[in-house]
């Protein structure tokens, strides 16, 4: 049996899907697939409200204690396990990245709220007790809306959910970080976009300041300004983020890892991964097993 962290995408978990949407109760989805339960990743996005029940939920390694409502907002490629205690239950809404592109002008909506990218911190966020109720009622109307064949449910259910997002911004984390100008934003957003898909190749913020058509000094400033990090701190972040995705596979070598990511040898990955996170990989590994083993 293999042993790497298995990627599922939205057709692997199909209780109500069309149009790359999925939604459920959390208590029967959980129960119907059992191999969500170790440490897995998604090709969707994964939305989740508790309502009843506690344990813990971890996220791309930082680990939250579950409570009734909570919810949880997850993007494509992060790892994530669940270690409940007792019946859990709650809503679970899984949705392609091309379910609000397809519905939407703007392209970068998703990416509007803070829950959705990819800090984990930003992603968990507790629902003040006066705003329960109409969050629990929007959720009831969307899977009223799954079952319904009308022939508009799939664009009432977006609709929903859009409601949804909004409200949860008001009292999460703030949609877009103060800044001074949109320009500076969009450079920003640019640039994290740019990591993103070249973090393996490019590691210098030199290489995105070309990119951006901006002085490296320009784009090291505009990170301060708005995330309170160097450029290289943010470029050597998602690296290192993509490094422990990939340590928790039992099958991949640190060598391989060190290809894939790569580094020229080993060596230098070993003392840059210790340098960023103050333990070597194999100690990381052996953290990451020991919890698992503790889970069991």
């Amino acid at each position: 049996m293999s042993k790497q962290v298995p990627v599922y995408d939205i057709s692997s978990v199909s209780e109500f899907r069309k149009e790359d949407l999925l939604i459920s109760r959390f208590a029967p989805y959980y129960e119907t697939h059992t191999n969500l339960r170790q440490a897995h990743r998604h090709s969707f996005y994964h939305l989740v409200l508790f309502t009843e029940g506690k344990g813990t939920h971890s996220i791309d390694f930082e680990t939250f204690t579950i409570q009734p409502f909570q919810i949880y907002f997850m993007i494509p490629g992060q790892v994530h396990s669940w270690d409940f205690e007792g019946f859990v239950d709650g809503y679970v809404i899984n949705f392609s990245p091309e379910v609000f592109n397809s519905f939407l002008l703007n392209p970068d909506f998703i990416e509007s709220f803070n829950f959705f990218r990819g800090n984990a911190s930003d992603s968990v966020i507790n629902i003040p007790g006066e705003s329960r109720p109409k969050i629990k009622n929007l959720f009831d109307e969307i899977l009223v809306e799954s079952v319904e064949n009308k022939g508009s449910e799939f664009f009432m259910i977006k609709i929903l959910m859009i409601n949804i997002f909004l409200l949860v911004s008001r009292f999460g984390p703030s949609a877009e970080p103060e800044i001074k100008s949109s320009y500076n934003y969009t450079l920003l957003k640019n640039f994290q976009k740019l990591i993103s898909g070249n973090y393996k190749i490019l590691k210098l913020p030199k290489d995105y300041a070309q990119l951006l058509y901006i002085t490296p000094n320009h784009l090291n400033a505009l990170c301060n300004d708005l995330l309170g990090q160097s450029a290289g701190e943010v470029i050597r972040n998602r690296v290192f983020l993509e490094a422990k995705r990939l340590l928790i596979n039992p099958e991949l070598s640190i060598s391989e890892i060190a290809g894939i990511l790569n580094f020229k040898d080993n060596s230098y990955f070993t003392k840059a991964f210790k340098k960023h996170l103050g333990l070597t990989p194999e100690e990381f590994k052996k953290t990451i097993k020991d919890e698992s083993i503790n889970r069991e």
